[in-house]
């Protein structure tokens, strides 16, 4: 039997609602196939343990990452820590740290979800974020604070081998997929250092895939393109902030963001890789017992598939859709159904 260690880091809010519901599927899932076991590790860095010991991730803790497969993460962010201190306190520190430069956020209309977009039925996309660099490359600094002349500067960086392997991963990507099309989304116009060194990489790289087709769009009219004409989209790379910007902007026009997944990949797997739903972690609904568990169990197939475990990721993604499909569905989607009826209803479908 083929066995996987997975690291489950619930994180904050209902990361550990719907992180608790991924794994129940999880496990139904290789019950069923019993041609893999998931061997689960539960670490408790959250928020809470930040302000009870001063850090998220304790010494040590990132070498005791890279022993797993994969890593199943929740969300990270509460009302009493400070957004900046979580983000770089916990999940930056795995991105960045495990190199996993390659951010797939798939969005398409799934079966019983009524996309607010006229004409959103056929979106069918995959946003490819560059995940290491850019605008969150934590570049910059804070001088004469509090003084009238404060300066404060966000640096982004771009690199030759960090745009070119992101761009290559794209294509690769976009090969594989029916329509063999990627649009490259940039704001070289004004970001006239960066940026344009980012498309001229692009079209480097494009020489080596002939069969693609290409397209070059401002990322304030991409916002535009993807209301308007969603069917002339389909595989998009973009930096770090500007995917993801976009990548919610899909997750919403898809139906809701309880429904998006994430993939942050080191493709290379010289380092685990992070699975993690889009929505964040939802303070307003946390304990309620509403928070929709579609975006981690989409996440979770995602992670089976990486894994190697194709025909399970298959299975758990037409569970999902079966269920979709009748309507159950959480508040987010116009439904009644609490994270434990649609948690129940995937594992009967499987």
């Amino acid at each position: 039997m083929r066995e996987y260690k997975i690291a489950a880091i619930p994180g904050d809010g209902i990361g550990m609602e719907v992180i608790a519901a991924g794994l129940k599927v999880l496990g139904v899932l290789a019950g069923r196939d019993r041609g893999f076991k998931l061997n689960v590790e539960h670490f408790p860095w959250n928020s809470d343990y930040y302000l009870k010991h001063g850090h998220y991730i304790p010494a040590g803790g990132l070498d005791k990452l890279k022993t797993f497969d994969a890593i199943f993460f929740g969300a990270v962010g509460a009302p009493n820590v400070p957004d900046h201190l979580s983000l770089w306190g916990l999940r930056l520190p795995i991105c960045q740290g495990f190199d996993q430069y390659a951010n797939v956020r798939p969005a398409r209309v799934l079966p019983g979800i009524t996309s607010p977009l006229t004409g959103g039925a056929g979106i069918d996309w995959v946003v490819i974020r560059e995940n290491s660099e850019g605008e969150y490359s934590g570049s910059g600094g804070r001088v004469h604070k509090g003084l009238p002349e404060e300066i404060a500067t966000e640096t982004s960086v771009f690199t030759r081998n960090g745009c070119a392997r992101i761009h290559r991963f794209a294509f690769e990507l976009a090969k594989k997929r029916p329509r063999k099309h990627l649009t490259l989304v940039t704001k070289s116009n004004a970001q006239r250092h960066g940026m344009v060194m980012w498309d001229e990489i692009f079209y480097e790289v494009a020489k080596d895939y002939p069969d693609v087709e290409t397209q070059r769009i401002l990322v304030d009219a991409m916002t535009t393109l993807m209301v308007l004409k969603p069917h002339a989209l389909d595989t998009i790379v973009a930096s770090n902030l500007h995917a993801d910007i976009l990548s919610d902007l899909a997750a919403a026009l898809s139906g809701s963001l309880g429904i998006a997944p994430t993939a942050n990949l080191n493709p290379e797997r010289k380092f685990p890789s992070m699975f993690e739903p889009i929505h964040g972690s939802a303070f307003d609904i946390t304990g309620k017992g509403i928070a929709n568990p579609i975006a981690t169990f989409w996440t979770a197939s995602m992670m089976l598939e990486h894994l190697g475990e194709k025909e399970a990721a298959v299975r758990l993604m037409k569970a999902v859709e079966t269920v979709t499909a009748k309507k159950i569905h959480t508040p987010d989607l116009g439904g009644e159904a609490t994270t434990e009826i649609v948690t129940s209803a995937v594992c009967d479908a499987i």
